[in-house]
């Protein structure tokens, strides 16, 4: 049973920065196929940014490049997102998924089997 716990949420100015964490147990640590989501009030959860199955590739929502990056911390057993540059439109819960289906696509909340409690991000104006 792999575990997921999200901290680091917050409210911040817009132009800010945060960072969340993801401390993963109940499996060896691996980021592959681990990735960040977010959700909005009334909105579908959306992609945020993974590190894909293959190689250490990591992929970022078009909204968030150049602003956010997806890091880890093997010794720690901890997935990372570094929110810089934060933006109104940024405020949602977070959440952390885990455990990528073999056919799914990273890009796609439903391929992900294993998800954290999620962590509140508001980005005031």
């Amino acid at each position: 049973q792999v575990t997921l716990v999200e901290s680091g949420g917050g409210l911040v100015q817009a132009g800010g920065s945060l960072r969340l964490s993801c401390a993963v147990s109940g499996r060896a640590f691996t980021s592959k196929g681990m990735a960040w989501f977010r959700q909005a009030p009334g909105k579908r959860r959306e992609f945020v940014a993974s590190f894909n199955a293959i190689g250490d590739t990591t992929d970022y929502a078009d909204s968030v490049k150049g602003r956010f990056t997806i890091s880890k911390d093997n010794a720690k057993n901890t997935l990372t997102l570094q929110m810089n540059s934060l933006k109104p439109e940024d405020t949602a819960v977070y959440y952390c998924a885990a455990t990528l289906s073999v056919s799914g696509s990273h890009f796609s909340a439903s391929s992900y089997r294993d998800w954290g409690q999620g962590t509140q991000v508001t980005v005031s104006s």
